[in-house]
């Protein structure tokens, strides 16, 4: 099977929505990002990517249920596909054998 390749933030993105599990929409994918990256996630880059992964077959987007907070707008939920978790378990194992590949005190230098 081809290997679709995968942007660090489109990876970081996919691998968030997989965290919120069922409950993930642009606002809290940017705000779970942040909590667990260190890092702000422009809004409209999270819908972006999103897109992308969608248009790859990775996640799937269905409206929920109107909400009081959104002035009874529906949010538009994400949920990571059979592909898009094939994909995440083969970077895994990729970066896992890469770091298994590291001999010991390779990564600590001095100068």
């Amino acid at each position: 099977m081809k290997r679709t390749y995968l942007g660090e933030f489109e990876e970081l993105v996919l691998l968030t929505v997989a965290v919120l599990n069922q409950k993930a929409y642009g606002v809290a994918i940017a705000d779970e990002l942040e909590s667990q990256t260190g890092r702000s996630a422009n809004i409209s880059a999270v819908h972006a990517a999103l897109h992308r992964l969608e248009e790859k077959g990775m996640l799937v987007s269905h409206l929920g249920e109107a909400t009081a907070e959104r002035g009874g707008r529906r949010k538009r939920l994400f949920v990571v596909t059979a592909l898009g978790g094939v994909t995440l378990s083969e970077i895994k194992e990729m970066r896992n054998k890469l770091w298994d590949a590291i001999l010991p005190g390779v990564l600590i230098t001095t100068i």
